[in-house]
Parts: structure tokens; sequence; C-alpha cells
């Protein structure tokens, strides 16, 4: 491998990390924190006043989702070069499902903004009564959080796809394929769950995802990838 090359797919594992970083802060800040301090799953007029009292939040939350939506699109093509010596029409496919995961979850995305024009008091929305607008606005976040739940379906077949090529892949650690595999497991399972069985669909997994993405992300930043390996299987992928 010349040593420009060698360069470049190191420098690919270190900006995946930081792309892997990012998403999950962005994504723990805008999907997670903010939504736990602003929504009430048992009051609508309790969420319907906390977003209108911190509606600059309410936002800043939905722009932390562009930032990992962002992250997601880079990083989806610096893992098909990390990963493609292995199987590149296996890297390709899992590139797929994570642009269908992407585009899918930002439609959901927008249910969940959708509740602060609802509540902004606009001109046209003076047909409605409060009560109304109220329940409009829970009801566009509710539909948000079927969506990003079923949706992540997307997500947990090309987390399985990733974590099997990491675990053949020799140049990247086995149990970080496997942490990943699992985790994608329990992204579809849970999706399945919250369509035939909602009182399945724990949150619970949500937690090996953290795991698996937060390990990845440290090797990746620490360690990198192993280059000799790598272009083994390179070499190996091209043929004679």
């Amino acid at each position: 491998m010349a040593p420009a090359r060698a360069t470049s797919i190191q420098r690919y594992a270190r900006i995946a990390g930081v792309l892997f970083g990012v998403s999950i802060v962005a994504g723990g800040f805008g999907e997670f924190w903010i939504p736990s301090r602003l929504i009430a799953s048992d009051s609508v007029t309790a969420t319907a006043h906390n977003i209108a009292a911190s509606d600059w939040l309410f936002r800043a939350g939905f722009a932390g989702y562009l930032v990992e939506a962002c992250c997601d699109i880079g990083l989806t093509m610096l893992l098909y070069v990390l990963l493609r010596p292995v199987s590149s029409s296996l890297a390709l496919l899992a590139v797929f499902f994570r642009l269908v995961a992407t585009a899918t979850f930002f439609f959901s995305e927008f249910f969940y903004f959708s509740a602060s024009p609802i509540l902004g008091g606009g001109d046209y929305l003076t047909s409605f009564s409060p009560e109304q607008l109220n329940t409009l606005a829970f009801l566009s976040i509710k539909l948000y959080g079927y969506g990003s739940g079923i949706t992540s379906l997307f997500y947990g077949v090309a987390s399985v796809i990733i974590g099997y090529l990491i675990f053949e892949s020799g140049y990247l650690p086995r149990v970080l394929g496997v942490l990943l595999a699992l985790s994608g497991c329990g992204f579809v399972f849970r999706s399945f769950a919250l369509v035939l069985a909602p009182a399945y669909a724990s949150t619970a997994v949500l937690l090996l995802v953290g795991l698996a993405g937060l390990a990845l992300t440290l090797w990746l930043l620490v360690r990198g990838v192993d280059l000799e390996k790598w272009q083994e299987r390179g070499v190996a992928a091209a043929g004679p």
C-alpha cells in the first residue's frame, strides 16, 4: 500500500470516529434530552405549555437532529470505504439502508417540528380553539414517535450488515461487530413491536445502541484500522 493511501484510510477512520461522536451528542441532545424536558407523555396541556414557553429550546432540538443527519450521511460514505474490502456488495447494501433510514427519519422529524408552528399562534390558525391546537401539536409529536420508531428498522438492518462486515474484516475488533449487530437486531425487534405489540416496544434497546456506537467511536478515534490487514483484504477483493 502506498504511504499516501495508507494515510488516507487511517484519516477516514478518524473522521468516521469524529462523525460518530458528533452524531451521538447531537442526536442525544435533540432526540432525547430536549424531549425529556419539554414533552409530558400523559398531558396535552403541559406539553403545549412547555413548547410554547421554550420554543427556542424546542427548535434547538430539531437543529441538533439536522446536525446528526448530516453526520450520518457523511458517515455512511466513510463506512462504505472502510468496509468494502470485505464485501463491496454488502457494504453498498448498508449504504442504501442507511440513506433510506436518514430520509424516512427526517420525514418523521417533520412531524416533531410541526408542533412549533402549530402552537405559534399564526393568523391562519384562528379557526382552531387553543385546546384543539394543543391536541393537534400533541398528536403531531405522537406521530413523530411512532414514525421514528418504525423507520429505525432501516437503521437496524444497516447495523446488522455493518456489524457482520466488521466481524469478518479482521482489521477491526470482532466484538465491535457483535455489539453493532446486536443493537441492529434490537432496533428491528422494536420497530416490529411498535406495529404488532406496542406494549413490548421497550426503549431499553437504545442503551445497547448507545454502547455499540460509543465503543466504535472510541476505537476509530484511538486505534483506527489495522492497515496491513485492510490492505490484505483489499488485494484479495481485487482478485488477480
